[in-house]
């Protein structure tokens, strides 16, 4: 997760993380390389861009919202094929879900309330337009999907090979950082199975409740994020500090 291997660039030799298929969307490198210039101007060699993108993470969401612990080093591998293997789909069902997270030492809490971030940014329609069109292999819709919900995704995703259309993952306030995202779960407004799939559990729908209430899912989601951003860390004189973000 968190030593900053999704900026390096891939090589003849190697497809790097940023090129696996979950990782595609992803924009804003051009940013961290931008801070990356003024902190190696102003004192060179001493900020990692692992540390970077943690404190840049932090501030688009809310500068006040949790403290980010530094000193995290940068590492020099990144192949596609581990982003593959470690990041969750969005077709997960629960058990796969909460066996991914386990596997970074993460619990169903933190599943659940890291969810919530869901409530800004887009999905591309072909994760999950399985459940518009052929959510069985039989031309069905999901069921577990608000049928109101399910006819706007068919209006901005058209068909089942539609790969470049996205759409908001929160349609009513898709640029805010709130809770939003739980209330709209709780009416099936879920827009991955990876989201619906948090209603299948019931110590999970226990948590969806819980968020209900802003100030509950702030101060949860800070915690769990400061947990996240401490897997897979790079400390003392493993890995190195990259003079250029994007190259080993």
């Amino acid at each position: 997760c968190c030593d900053a291997s999704i900026l390096i660039n891939s090589t003849p030799n190697n497809t790097a993380e940023k090129d696996a298929v979950p990782n595609l969307s992803l924009a804003g490198f051009d940013v961290i390389d931008e801070i990356k210039t003024q902190l190696e101007n102003t004192c060179p060699g001493v900020v990692s861009c692992a540390d970077i993108i943690t404190l840049a993470a932090r501030d688009s969401f809310n500068k006040s919202m949790w403290e980010v612990l530094t000193g995290r080093r940068d590492g020099n591998i990144s192949r596609a094929s581990e982003a593959l293997a470690n990041i969750p789909s969005p077709f997960s069902n629960f058990t796969t879900l909460t066996q991914a997270f386990a596997n970074k030492t993460l619990n169903v809490h933190d599943l659940v309330v890291l969810s919530g971030a869901h409530t800004i940014g887009v999905g591309h329609c072909n994760f999950f337009s399985n459940r518009l069109y052929n959510f069985t292999g039989k031309g069905d819709a999901d069921p577990s999907l608000n049928s109101t919900y399910a006819a706007f995704l068919r209006s901005k995703c058209r068909s089942l090979s539609d790969n470049t259309t996205a759409v908001a993952m929160n349609p009513r306030s898709a640029l805010t950082f709130d809770n939003h995202y739980f209330s709209n779960l709780k009416i099936h407004q879920g827009l991955f199975q990876s989201d619906a799939a948090l209603l299948t559990n019931k110590g999970a729908r226990n948590v969806v409740d819980e968020m209900l209430r802003s100030g509950k899912f702030f101060t949860e989601f800070s915690q769990s994020i400061k947990r996240m951003g401490a897997i897979g860390v790079l400390t003392g004189t493993a890995g190195e500090i990259r003079k250029k973000c994007s190259v080993v």
